[in-house]
C-alpha cells in the first residue's frame, strides 16, 4: 500500500485553490476551518480529519484520488467545455470505481484513527 505524503497532498490542495483564484481565507471559509489550519494543511505540517478532507474536495470540486495521489479526472464542466461525450461505464466498471472510492474512505478513516491515537 502506498504511503500518504501530506506535503504533496497539501501542494495539490494549494495548486487547485490557486487555479480557482481563491485566497487561503476564501477556501478556509468554504470548508469551515481557520486560515491558519489550511496553511498547515497546504504545507503538510498538520493532518486533517476525514470530514475536513471531504469538505476540501467538495469546495475544490476535486476527486479524492486527485488530491491524495495526483490522479486527475476531468470534471463534467471541463468535459462540457471540450464537447467530449460522456463515457458510459458498464456496471462492473462502475462497481469497481465505487469500491475504489470506498477503499480511499477506509484508508482516510484508518489514518485519522491512527493519528488520534498518537
Amino acid at each position: 500500500m502506498r504511503e500518504l505524503d501530506y506535503g504533496r497532498i497539501g501542494m495539490r490542495i494549494r495548486q487547485l485553490r490557486k487555479v480557482k483564484g481563491w485566497s487561503q481565507d476564501e477556501l478556509a471559509k468554504k470548508c469551515g476551518i481557520s486560515m491558519s489550519f489550511l496553511g498547515h494543511i497546504e504545507r503538510g505540517t498538520r493532518i486533517m480529519s476525514l470530514e475536513t478532507f471531504v469538505s476540501i474536495c467538495g469546495a475544490l470540486d476535486a476527486a479524492a484520488d486527485e488530491i491524495l495521489w495526483g490522479v486527475a479526472h476531468p470534471s463534467d464542466a471541463v468535459l462540457d467545455m471540450l464537447h467530449v461525450p460522456e463515457i458510459k461505464l458498464n456496471d462492473s466498471k462502475k462497481k469497481k470505481e465505487q469500491d475504489s472510492y470506498a477503499m480511499y474512505v477506509k484508508i482516510m478513516k484508518s489514518v485519522a484513527e491512527i493519528m488520534n491515537e498518537a
